[in-house]
Parts: structure tokens; sequence; C-alpha cells
């Protein structure tokens, strides 16, 4: 009994912290997706608030690897942060009212942006996307990185603290 209350407890913590993001029906091929149209979301900017990208918007924001596939180059103008998620995902709708918070809480110094995975498949494929949420943080110099699964917002304080804005005294609170 003990050994069965073990596994169904780590089997709700996986479904707690993150989603998978294959479902049976979809395809993960680049061709024959539409991008942006009807997907009922804003591709314009709101300061502080987060803004929803598609396709079209996250070339010329984050990062055309249309034209540039072997070197990333940012194109914003400060550091970003994009959560890829999907209306269904229990942890992304978690997740969402952080999202909105760190939007408010950097205004001018972060962006923070959100891609649905399941009306963006082109993206997620592109970033090899399995489970979401998912969330890139994208400095202004350097690489990327992706975490996976829901935080809670002091760890993706953190995370933008000193991996966006080189604040290395948060590293210490």
């Amino acid at each position: 009994m003990k050994r069965l209350s073990a596994i169904m407890l780590m089997v709700f913590s996986l479904a707690f912290f993150s989603c998978s993001n294959i479902q049976g029906n979809q395809k993960e091929t680049l061709a024959g997706i539409e991008n942006g149209d009807g997907n009922g979301e804003s591709g314009s900017s709101t300061r502080g608030q987060v803004e929803y990208l598609t396709y079209d918007t996250f070339l010329t924001k984050v990062w055309n690897f249309e034209s540039n596939s072997q070197e990333w180059i940012y194109e914003g103008d400060v550091p970003c942060v994009i959560d890829f998620y999907a209306d269904w995902c229990g942890p992304c709708k978690r997740v969402a009212p952080i999202m909105d918070a760190l939007a408010e809480k950097y205004e001018g110094k972060v962006k923070i942006y959100k891609i649905n995975t399941d009306k963006e498949r082109q993206l997620s494929s592109a970033f090899g996307i399995r489970s979401i949420p998912s969330v890139l943080f994208v400095p202004m110099k350097g690489k990327p990185m992706m975490q996976t699964g829901a935080l809670p917002k002091d760890q993706y304080i953190k995370i933008i603290e000193t991996e966006l804005l080189g604040n290395k005294e948060a590293d210490n609170k």
C-alpha cells in the first residue's frame, strides 16, 4: 500500500509541474502549418503586459532563424522571457498570472512573451518543445536558456535578475 501511494504521489507530481505537449494526432512537421491567422491573440506590444507571439512576430522581435539559422542573433532591445504554453495545460494556467506579474514588475527592462504551442506548432517544433510549460530566457548577448516545468515566482525572478539583468546580488538572496 505504501508503494502504491509513493507511485501515485510521483505521478501526481509530474502532472502538477508539467504537461506533455505530445498529442496523438498532432504532426510535428514544419510544412503546412498556418501561422498567425485567427488565433485571437495580438502581436502588438503593450507596455507592462504579456505579449503573445505568432511565427511572424517571433521572427521580427526575437530571432529570425529563417534568414540566419546558424547563429542566434536576438532582435530585441531588452532581454525577454518566452513562455511556451497551451490553454489546456494545468501548470501553464498556474504560470500565467506569474508571467503577468513579471511583465508589470520588469516593464521597460524585460519583455514577457507567450507562445501558444497548439497554434504555433512550427515554433514549438523549432525549439523542440515536448513538455509545457517551457520558459525560454533570452539575454541581450549570448545564448538563451530553457527551463521546463512550472516554477514558483521567486525562481523566475532569480533567473531574470541573475541571467538576464546581470544582478549577481540576487544569487545570494
